[in-house]
Parts: structure tokens; C-alpha cells; sequence
């Protein structure tokens, strides 16, 4: 519950924001968890991934807790390869 007494609900969700506004923070929130999911399943700190990758720790703490809102491509690449991974585009599977 907010401060302010507001619940946050789907509802509200939907009130406040489009559909595309909607799917666009779920494809970056499923983002953010794959990197720290795949960070995590390597066994690396965010210190380890800097060494890696050339991103500072800080820069990395600041993407996965969703702080720095659009990292770059080039960054995402960076932080991905050494964790074996790449992006891939793929279709939407959307209700709007």
C-alpha cells in the first residue's frame, strides 16, 4: 500500500498507463530479470561481470535495479556475452 492509501491493482495499472505503455515496462522488467537471473546462475557479483564486461559495477547495479532505464544495445551486449547470452527478437504475445 502507498502512502497515499492507494492500492496498486491491474485495474489501476490500466487506468494510468496504455496497453503498449504496459507491455513495454514488462519487456523490460522480463529483461532486467534475465540478466540478473543469468548473472546469478554463473555464479558472477556484479564486480566479477565489471571485470567482464568493461561496465562499472555501478552502472550494472544501477541497470538491474532498474535505476538507468535504457541501457544501450552496445551496454546490454557488453553485459550479456560474457554470461553466454544474447537478445533475441521474437513476436509479442499481446492481449491489446
Amino acid at each position: 500500500m502507498a502512502k497515499n492509501g492507494i492500492r496498486w491493482t491491474p485495474e489501476l495499472e490500466r487506468e494510468l498507463f496504455t496497453p503498449e505503455e504496459i507491455e513495454n515496462n514488462n519487456l523490460k522488467v522480463a529483461l532486467l530479470c534475465a540478466l540478473i537471473d543469468a548473472r546469478q546462475k554463473k555464479g558472477i557479483s556484479q564486480r566479477e561481470l565489471e571485470a567482464l564486461s568493461g561496465i562499472s559495477q555501478t552502472s550494472i547495479a544501477r541497470i538491474e535495479s532498474g535505476v538507468t532505464n535504457n541501457p544501450t544495445l552496445e551496454t546490454l551486449f557488453k553485459l550479456l556475452v560474457p554470461l553466454g547470452m544474447t537478445l533475441k527478437i521474437v513476436p509479442i504475445l499481446s492481449s491489446y
